[in-house]
């Protein structure tokens, strides 16, 4: 696999990661109380942290030249 395929796939985990903590988020203001609100925020913003730190990581190690 290049690494430019490699790029494309670590991104698109990123993306997947950005989509499981808008579900997260969601759930966690509208439909759950208690502890499992703590619970999924807390999970959602790691996701996210995690999400960003990911396409920084892609976008600054530059183009991929083979």
């Amino acid at each position: 696999m290049s690494a430019a395929l490699m790029k494309m796939w670590i991104s698109f985990a990123s993306m997947g990661f950005m989509f499981i903590a808008i579900l997260f988020i969601y759930l966690s203001r509208f439909k759950l109380k208690g502890l499992l609100k703590v619970i999924f925020t807390i999970l959602a913003y790691i996701f996210m942290i995690l999400a960003g730190i990911i396409i920084l990581f892609v976008v600054f190690s530059g183009p991929v030249t083979e």
